[in-house]
């Protein structure tokens, strides 16, 4: 339980009251009913340690969906002005989402409770799921340090990604600066066998239609309307990305005494860019961010060939294509107050609003997208950000975030409630696998979503509902 004292500032915006050792100030978004989520964990004792590391611009922040997590809470949005931190980054580097439209209508008669769960079935086969999910030979072929150093690039020379894929794509699927040198042997031994695997936890993959559009001519740019039948991934860079983080949180901590750096605690050990150390990180990280890139894509490949052959088996032409993906947990350049600076983004979005210079070509006229999966059961958004963004370094929210650990889930929640909560959604897990990921494990979506959008900062363009979900174990 968190007792760190704020102050309302703005519409849903509070500010933590500004201690000894604090570098620059804390601030975060909630609706006045989501206080008691907010300081049920230690999020805002996290967010206060993260306001004392130096080098800063002010403010640290924090999104709606903000809970505990390594160092800084998830979604907390850090800027170094010539600083990184591996832990402000996270675990899962480059973690995000990607929403692909199918080129068809929800029909129940076509993609009844059994045809869903058909396709669930294949594919699970299609595509390795869980914590040990990986391949065994199939990419053998697609070598480790070009996928590390071309990300998307280097799979649409071997025909697994199209130029549309690429340029829907945040950074075309491929940061530059990224060096296989600076990566472990232990990290890319790690993820040899787990191109195009999803993982576990919270990732997953999801059938699901578009219930409601809320800005008709930007869900036009981005190719949606209502009832199409859409697919969502959720999924990152896997073991590359963790042991990355643990190998640098590892270098980082025993060098910050030579900087004159203290920190909190070791997970948000820190660096300056122009140390070595902190350079080989830049290099690692964004590494893991084109293999996740790349990941994501393997899985719209294997995606993209599976339905489309499965609804061609029916006699239905689908045309799978990419909207966009978007990361959630990267440290990226960019500028700010007319500085260069490193924005850490850890489950927090980049939405660039419209006019924006950053944004891809096809979108400069309503900025990107930005997805926001809820939960299980209630589906997720489609958002842009406004000019007010630049209030969070132009980041939104990438969830509804945790209301419960998942401990606390697995002890509370029944086979009952979570039956009750899926209703007709198809899911291919039993409920004590993934108990922990349940609905109610998760905050109310649609208050969440009202946090940012009454404070002026997104606006959603689409609503989606799920109708069959895939997670791993």
């Amino acid at each position: 339980m968190s007792d760190v004292a704020f102050e309302k500032i703005d519409v849903n915006a509070y500010r933590l009251k500004r201690l000894p050792g604090m570098q620059a100030d804390a601030v975060f978004y909630a609706k006045e009913e989501m206080l008691p989520q907010v300081t049920k964990d230690r999020s805002l004792l996290q967010l206060m340690q993260t306001a004392m590391l130096p080098r800063l611009l002010s403010p640290v922040v924090a999104m709606p969906d903000m809970h505990e997590g390594y160092g800084i809470p998830v979604g907390g949005i850090m800027v170094g002005d010539g600083l990184v931190s591996a832990g402000c980054v996270g675990m899962d580097i480059n973690c995000g989402v990607r929403l692909l439209t199918t080129g068809l209508e929800y029909d129940p008669k076509i993609f009844s409770r059994e045809v869903l769960l058909e396709l669930v079935l294949i594919l699970e086969r299609a595509i390795p799921i869980g914590l040990g999910g990986e391949y065994t030979s199939e990419h053998s072929h697609l070598a480790l340090d070009k996928i590390v150093f071309d990300g998307v690039k280097h799979l649409a020379s071997a025909g697994y990604a199209t130029d549309e894929d690429i340029e829907h794509t945040e950074e075309e699927g491929r940061i530059t600066g990224a060096a296989v040198i600076a990566l472990s042997d232990r990290a890319l031994k790690r993820a040899r066998l787990q191109l195009g695997t999803l993982g576990s936890g919270n990732h997953f993959m999801e059938l699901e239609r578009v219930s409601h559009i809320f800005e008709p001519e930007i869900a036009k740019t981005f190719g949606l309307h209502e009832n199409q039948l859409c697919f969502m991934i959720h999924s990152g860079s896997r073991a590359l990305g963790h042991q990355t983080c643990l190998d640098y949180v590892g270098k980082f901590f025993p060098k910050e005494h030579e900087w004159g750096i203290e920190v909190p605690n070791r997970e948000l050990a820190s660096l300056p860019v122009e140390t070595k150390e902190g350079a080989d990180y830049l290099s690692a990280m964004h590494g893991a961010i084109n293999f996740a890139f790349a990941n994501r894509q393997m899985m719209t490949h294997k995606f993209r060939s599976m339905f489309t052959g499965f609804m061609k088996s029916k006699g239905i032409a689908a045309d799978v294509r990419l909207v966009y993906d978007v990361a959630h947990n990267s440290a990226k350049w960019e500028m700010h107050r007319d500085k260069r600076v490193l924005v850490h983004r850890k489950g927090a979005t980049r939405a660039l609003p419209a006019g924006h210079p950053d944004n891809p070509k096809q979108f400069a006229r309503t900025g990107h997208p930005a997805f926001v999966p809820g939960n299980m059961a209630t589906g997720s958004y489609v958002l842009v950000g406004t000019p007010e963004a630049v209030k969070t370094y132009y980041s939104v929210n990438h969830g509804a975030g945790r209301a419960m650990s998942r401990t606390e889930a697995k002890q509370t929640i029944s086979k009952q409630e979570f039956e009750k909560e899926m209703g007709e959604v198809v899911y291919n897990k039993p409920f004590r696998v993934i108990s922990d990921e349940a609905p109610a494990a998760y905050k109310d979506l649609d208050l969440v979503i009202r946090t940012l959008e009454e404070a002026g900062i997104t606006k959603r363009v689409a609503r989606l509902v799920p109708l069959a979900v895939i997670k791993g174990d």
